[in-house]
């Protein structure tokens, strides 16, 4: 008799604990946004509280509004495919993030790998053009008839000297894995040797 006396006072005591802890855990949620809203570390529980007056969103400093660039986006195609900018130019400020789409369709009836090489002009813009997202870091099988667009994302630096008032990004796209003909080489000659 002793022994069920016990086992009901433990499982008494026990009961009363699992109670305790599913309250606790229960009030831990407003405790802690309480907690976090008071101190201000979780900036969550500010933007929850439904404050009447408009938030003023921080503009973006490090953008030149003095100063804008033209961009012209330029497309070439080593090959039977179809690749193109969704535009062909804007007008964009130093420092300001902007995203340009490209097109690109596989108009061949079988699949192809291919990549893109950016150039710029002129030479002295390209230490400047920071390209946050490309499809020219990747390489890219499409098959056949498939058709993607694919964005640029970038940013250019306000240290871009201010004789640049336009530059051209342009891409050449080309099969990898196919059959390009091989650079031009110039004629040797031996030295002494002059033309006849």
């Amino acid at each position: 008799m002793n022994l069920r006396r016990e086992n009901l006072r433990m499982t008494g005591k026990l009961v009363v604990i699992v109670a305790g802890m599913f309250a606790f855990g229960y009030a831990l949620v407003p405790l802690y946004q309480a907690i976090c809203e008071f101190t201000g570390i979780n900036v969550l529980a500010i933007g929850e509280r439904g404050l009447s007056r408009p938030q003023q969103v921080a503009a973006n400093t490090q953008v030149d509004a003095t100063r804008t660039i033209t961009v012209e986006f330029d497309a070439n195609a080593r090959g039977p495919w179809q690749f193109k900018p969704a535009q062909s130019s804007m007008q964009v400020h130093p420092g300001e993030l902007v995203t340009v789409m490209y097109e690109f369709q596989n108009v061949q009836d079988r699949p192809m790998s291919a990549q893109a090489i950016p150039s710029y002009a002129p030479r002295q813009a390209a230490a400047h053009f920071n390209k946050l997202e490309c499809f020219c870091f990747n390489e890219y099988t499409l098959a056949p008839g498939e058709k993607k667009e694919w964005p640029v994302v970038f940013v250019i630096d306000p240290k871009l000297s201010r004789d640049v008032t336009t530059i051209t990004l342009s891409y050449t796209f080309f099969e990898v894995g196919s059959k390009t003909p091989p650079a031009p080489t110039a004629a040797h000659t031996t030295p002494g040797q002059g033309a006849s």
